[in-house]
């Protein structure tokens, strides 16, 4: 059988749930057999596909805000070493030539 079932989190599969519900307790014979499969199958399908949207959001959703904190990051470095990192790049020159 499935893991808990969460009506909120998978609210697209919830006549299919309903069905597969009402199959289990049509006739114990049914479930039993193996008459409920197509129920079943058509759920897992569903729950599925609904899990595989929900993680596509969520990989989304982290790269956009890893992307916002690599702008965030480029701004700070532009603001302490100039454009390019311009003042970083005539630091490391001046060690160099320390050495």
């Amino acid at each position: 059988m499935h893991p808990q079932l969460d009506r909120n989190r998978f609210d697209t599969c919830e006549a299919l749930m309903d069905a597969l519900e009402e199959c289990h307790k049509a006739e114990f014979l049914k479930k039993a057999m193996g008459m409920c499969n197509f129920e079943k199958d058509e759920l897992t399908k569903c729950i599925h596909a609904q899990r595989t949207e929900d993680a596509k959001a969520r990989i989304r959703i982290s790269r956009e805000k890893q992307k916002a904190m690599q702008e965030r990051q480029k701004k700070r470095e532009e603001e302490l070493y100039g454009k390019n990192g311009y003042l970083k790049k005539v630091i490391e020159l001046e060690a160099q030539k320390r050495q």
